[in-house]
Parts: structure tokens; C-alpha cells; sequence
């Protein structure tokens, strides 16, 4: 990976000047395809995109008399991207699945009769708090893991919340889960969701295409669902392989591994994203790099589900192949929290650990796993990821507590999430100071101790 050349005196300006409305200031890392950073920088914004990049004085003394947001002492980076969140369910039950339970009882005790009793507001109201600490921790992207009943209001309360998103409806035709149906009936919902939101990457918040998981879709569905989102151009998600007897499992079922097997019946490309595969095979690594095929990899929900990662995961191996690899945060019976620099870092350390080489998962590279690689993994890599002129304006504005004195080390590796003091989406400022400015969070957090009883309950689930 390249370095990070210093460049205080070649700003990347437009030609013709337009409406700057906003310059963000301070140490510039744009995580662009040079790696680029301004040690003295700002970045000029306008029309909810990024107008200008370079050194501070060449742009105030272009754009005189412009408000202002960070200054000495800050970092501005790209937004961060959370490739995999459940932004539902679990949310409004927080700390209340027991930790020693496998990840299978818990779904089936905990996730599956939460998810039958969560009405509408329930699952607006879950993704107020999820996209609260989102915004709060730096994540202007998230990438929702698939809601089960109510997709419609989990977008509305997105774009309230000002966060880009990408949402999708769980499908499946496996038997004994909430909502699942016949193949006819599951494409038809996901094309429904599809017309109404749209699938336009440029989109604040717009569908994708999304199933449940490899051992409960049909060879009939995920064909269908992969020809629709193809048709759309929209993205495919769902997960696979997070278990070290996933494979086994799948070769009794279909005879080959599931990454072999959904190669080919032609299924994989690089609008898919499948959540986690940590147990993979040679073959299946094949599959991935040959298709393009792009991993959100969790690690935190691997160390508490305790899943083998340590020992099974090959998301090193992924990226020196030229895989495309990005960082999800998961759920609350899983991940805990949303902190995709937390997992950029733990990744990082994995690999290196793995490898038993300081020169591989450095901090800069795992900050472009939170951005640039991210986004480009989840097809968003023309929209957002780096601090280049024409991509929307998604920053996050960070003050370390103390001079950092490599901007890298201390996000990755040092402060990082604690840091953030500022962030924008689209050009908006949604977070000010640490507070996030679209939602009204203590009324989220009280509406939600009001309602977690009364779900549980409904749900027969006992806190």
C-alpha cells in the first residue's frame, strides 16, 4: 500500500470556482488512491459535496469569510463505513443476552421471537438509537444487515437521522422463521422495496437485496435475488460461514462448499456482499478474489460468539490476493457496539497477529478498511470513502486529547473513536461538539427503557 505523502502546497481545486459553504480544517488524511494528507488542511464544502481539498491558506484565501469547523489540533477524515449492521431487534433488549449462550441458541431464544412481537415504531425506533451511536462514534455509512418486517420505517428513520444507508428486507424460504415465504413471494417483496426506495448508490438512503444467510435461502432464491439485484442495479447481501461447521453442513446439503457452490450456479460478483466468511476454504477463497465478490468481516461478534477467527479467519490471505474486504459492527447479541475504528484496529491485529509480520495490517491500511476500502467493497467508492472533489461531503472531524504525531497511529491505534468531535453527511452537520444534532437522544434512549419491557414480554423473553 502506498505511503502518505504530505502535500500542504497542491490544493485539488475545481477550475471554476462554486458555492463553498463550509471549509473543514485541520490534518487532512483524504484516503484517496495516493494516500494524500495535508498537514495544514481544509476541505472546502458545497452542495453537499466536496468542493475543494488542500492546503488551508490557499483556501481561505479562495473562499474568504467561510464558516469554519475544526482547526489546529484536528484530524478530518472520510466518514467510516459500517458494512454490516443490524439496525433492529437486539437494540431494544441491549445487554440482555447472556454472553455464554452459542450464537445459535441465542438466535433462536432471543433474536427470532423478538424479531415476530417488534411492530414498526419498534423497529424505527431501534434504528434512531443505532444510527445515534453510528453518527456519534464517526459511521456516516451503514449497511443494514437486513430488517425482518418493517424496512420502510427503519429507512425513514435513517434519513431523519441524516445517515447514509442502505437497507433491505430479510428473505427466505427456509421453514420456522418470521416472515418467511415462498420464492415468488420473497422476490416480490424484495422488488417492491426496491421501487420504493430505489437502489441508487448516490441516494442518502436507498434498498438493496437481502437474505438471510447460506443454509436458508433455496438454490432457487439466491439465483432470483442475485438476477434481481443485477436487473436493479442494486447490491445482494446475506451471511455465510461464520461457523467452523457452516461448510461441513453445506457439502452434506449441496456437496460442494458455499462459496464453490454459489459460484456456480452463478450467483457471486461484485454487487454481492456476504457477511463474515471466516471459515472458508482454498476454493472458496478462489471464489471470492475470482468474482470480486466483497466480505463485511466483524471481528468483536467472532471474539464474543467465540468463533474461531483467531484460527479460521483469512482476511489477510483476502486482501494480498486483491479481495475486497470492509468492516461491519454486527448486533447487539454479537457486536455490542458500534465502533468501526475498534474493528478496523482488532482486524488489523488479527492479521498481523496471524502473520506474525509488523508490515502487513498497518494503521493506515485498517483506516482504509473504515473508508476508502469499505466503501469501494460495498459499491459505494464513487459516492463516498476519500476527501475527493466531487464525492459527497461524508467527514468526520476528530481532536485527539494530545498531539498526535502520526495522525494514523493514534485513530487506529491510539484514541480513536473517543476523538470524534464533528461529523457530517451529505454536507450536513450532524454532529456537533460530540452531540449528534438530528436526534433528540435522550427522548430515543427514554422511549426505548419504556418500551423494552413490554416488548420482552410480548416476546416471552424474560430481562
Amino acid at each position: 500500500m502506498p505511503d502518505a505523502p504530505d502535500v500542504p502546497d497542491a490544493p485539488d481545486v475545481p477550475v471554476v470556482p462554486e458555492r463553498v459553504e463550509l471549509l473543514v480544517v485541520g490534518d487532512v488524511l483524504t484516503m484517496d488512491t495516493a494516500r494524500r494528507r495535508y498537514r495544514q488542511g481544509a476541505v472546502a464544502v458545497g452542495d453537499g459535496a466536496v468542493v475543494a481539498v488542500g492546503a488551508l491558506d490557499a483556501l481561505r484565501a479562495r473562499w474568504p469569510r467561510t464558516p469554519e469547523l475544526g482547526g489546529p489540533g484536528h484530524i478530518v477524515a472520510p466518514g467510516f463505513v459500517d458494512a454490516h449492521q443490524h439496525l433492529t431487534g437486539d437494540r431494544l433488549v441491549r445487554a440482555s443476552i447472556p454472553d455464554h449462550l452459542s450464537a445459535e441458541v441465542a438466535i433462536m431464544r432471543w433474536a427470532v421471537p423478538l424479531h415476530a412481537a417488534l411492530t414498526a415504531e419498534d423497529d424505527s425506533l431501534a434504528a434512531t438509537l443505532a444510527a445515534a451511536e453510528a453518527l456519534a462514534a464517526g459511521v456516516t455509512t451503514v449497511i443494514d444487515a437486513g430488517t425482518v418486517a418493517h424496512p420502510s420505517a427503519v429507512a425513514a428513520a435513517c434519513r431523519a437521522a441524516g445517515i447514509r444507508a442502505r437497507v433491505g428486507r430479510w428473505g427466505s424460504d427456509a421453514p420456522g422463521l418470521p416472515q418467511t415465504a415462498s420464492v415468488h413471494d420473497v422476490i416480490e417483496r424484495q422488488r417492491a422495496l426496491l421501487d420504493e426506495l430505489g437502489a441508487s448508490p448516490t441516494d442518502l438512503v436507498h434498498a438493496q437485496v437481502a437474505l438471510v444467510g447460506h443454509d436458508l435461502m433455496s438454490d432457487e432464491l439466491v439465483v432470483a435475488a442475485s438476477v434481481l439485484a443485477r436487473e436493479r442495479g442494486a447490491a445482494l447481501t446475506f451471511h455465510l460461514s461464520p461457523d467452523r461447521r457452516d461448510g461441513a453442513a453445506y457439502v452434506a446439503r449441496t456437496g460442494r462448499r458455499p462459496l464453490v457452490h454459489l459460484r456456480g450456479l452463478g450467483v457471486l460478483g461484485d454487487h454481492v456482499l456476504v457477511a463474515h466468511a471466516v471459515h472458508i476454504d482454498d476454493g472458496e477463497l478462489d471464489a471470492l478474489v475470482a468474482t470480486q465478490t466483497a466480505v463485511a468481516a466483524c471481528p468483536w461478534a467472532y471474539l464474543r460468539l467465540a468463533q474461531g477467527v483467531t484460527t479460521g479467519g483469512r482476511y489477510g490471505e483476502l486482501l494480498a490476493r486483491g479481495g475486497r474486504l470492509a468492516l461491519g459492527c454486527d448486533s447487539e447479541n454479537a457486536g455490542d457496539r458500534i465502533d468501526v475504528l475498534g474493528a478496523a484496529a482488532l482486524l488489523a491485529g488479527l492479521v498481523r497477529d496471524r502473520a506474525e509480520d509488523p508490515t502487513v495490517g498497518t494503521a493506515a491500511d485498517a483506516l482504509a478498511l473504515a473508508t476508502s476500502a469499505g466503501a469501494a467493497a460495498v459499491g459505494l467508492g464513487e459516492v463516498v470513502g476519500s476527501i475527493t472533489v466531487g464525492r459527497r461531503a461524508d467527514l468526520v472531524v476528530l481532536r485527539p486529547p494530545a498531539p498526535a504525531g502520526d495522525p494514523y497511529l493514534e485513530l487506529v491505534w491510539g484514541q480513536g473513536v473517543r476523538s470524534v468531535r464533528h461529523v457530517l453527511v451529505d454536507g450536513h452537520v450532524v454532529v456537533r461538539g460530540g452531540a449528534v444534532t438530528t436526534i433528540d437522544v435522550g427522548a430515543a434512549g427514554a422511549a426505548a427503557a419504556e418500551r423494552r419491557v413490554a416488548l420482552a414480554r410480548a416476546a416471552g423473553l424474560e430481562l
